[in-house]
């Protein structure tokens, strides 16, 4: 299934969100080891983010995938089964990463665990900011049924 114009837009604000919280833990995780709180050991923490990110926009993008292929769907019960179907695999990926980010000594654990967050804090981010929905879609109702 191709991505929409706007579920495009969205993964990319998404991806940029996540990559600027990134920066922003990699740069406390540096400055909590200036302070002796841990080691930081940069090819595991850049390894970690950099996984934790990929895991955290794909999960993203399947969801966007998964609404788009729902919306067109005329059985709201299978409509329903979908979306459970896509929230209890992207949830089990999900746990399945951080468990390996534990168990996998290559990978700082908080680097690799924490963006799969990342999105909910730039989607409330946007949603503090006003920018969730631009003015002009805000304006606009919905088209009325006859």
């Amino acid at each position: 299934m191709k991505l929409q114009p706007a579920s495009r837009k969205e993964i990319t604000r998404i991806t940029i969100g996540t990559l600027v919280c990134d920066g922003i833990l990699i740069a406390a995780l540096f400055l909590l080891s200036l302070v002796g709180v841990g080691q930081f050991d940069a090819v595991r923490i850049l390894l970690g983010a950099a996984c934790g990110s990929l895991l955290a926009v794909l999960n993203f993008t399947i969801l966007c995938l998964t609404v788009q292929s729902a919306v067109g769907m005329e059985n709201k019960r299978k409509m329903k089964a979908r979306f459970q179907l896509s929230y209890n695999l992207r949830l089990l990926i999900q746990a399945a990463w951080v468990v390996a980010a534990f168990l996998i000594p290559q990978i700082h654990f908080v680097a690799g665990a924490a963006p799969i967050l990342f999105p909910n804090v730039v989607i409330y981010f946007l949603q503090f900011t006003g920018k969730l929905m631009p003015k002009e879609e805000q304006g606009q109702e919905p088209p009325k049924e006859p």
